[in-house]
């Protein structure tokens, strides 16, 4: 199974030259440290900045410069900084090419289930609403299954939802699917050392397994 850099890994390999990404809180995050050098890419931080680089080195954080999740990060040349209604704009004119978000839920026809547990105090939805009814693309990373070894990819999300039929891929520590506009998580690769038939049971959901199954080269 993959650990969550992996699952970051694997997820940078699906961004384009020339993209505008924005970057979740949590396992999205990461994919900041692994994209490829040969391309050209601009991170967008809801909370205001173009020009994200990766995380900084210990000894090298600067406080005032922070992502969505109140992470410290550092900029890259030619980045730039604007305020929250500056920021939003962009999202909503869909200038942002892909969303990478993390889930708790994700239903078979893309549902996505992210920021709220009934019950549990939330701060807010964050940017998330927004991110989904306007990115071209999602890309959901989280984990396949719950502590208590349970689904989280299912037939219909349990929890409120953020955003319907929006979802266009998920990768987790066991595969890599796509969500079909049919419905349905299509398996397109598993992680090294998983079986088919361990996916199976961890996907509440319709799986739908065509041909052979390739182990993913990270």
């Amino acid at each position: 199974m993959l650990d969550k850099e992996g699952i970051a890994k694997r997820i940078a390999k699906e961004i384009k030259d020339g993209y505008y990404v924005n970057l979740g809180i949590g396992i999205p995050t990461l994919v900041a440290n692994y994209i490829p050098e040969n391309i050209d890419v601009v991170l967008q931080s809801e909370n205001g900045l173009l020009g994200m680089g990766p995380f900084p080195f210990e000894g090298e954080e600067d406080a005032d410069i922070i992502n969505a999740g109140k992470q410290t990060i550092t900029m890259l040349p030619g980045s730039a900084v604007f305020d929250s209604a500056m920021s939003f704009g962009m999202i909503r004119a869909k200038k942002v090419n892909l969303t990478i978000l993390g889930a708790m839920e994700v239903s078979e026809n893309g549902d996505i289930a992210n920021w709220k547990i009934p019950g549990k105090m939330v701060k807010g939805m964050g940017g998330a609403m927004d991110l989904v009814a306007s990115a071209e693309n999602i890309i959901v990373a989280m984990q396949h299954v719950n502590k208590a070894g349970e689904s989280k990819l299912l037939p219909n999300c349990t929890l409120p939802l953020t955003g319907v039929n929006c979802v266009k891929k998920i990768v987790t520590e066991l595969a890599v699917l796509d969500v079909l506009p049919e419905g349905g998580f299509k398996l397109l690769e598993r992680a090294p050392g998983v079986s088919v038939e361990e996916i199976r049971k961890a996907t509440a959901g319709k799986l739908i397994i065509e041909g052979d199954i390739p182990e993913m080269i990270i």
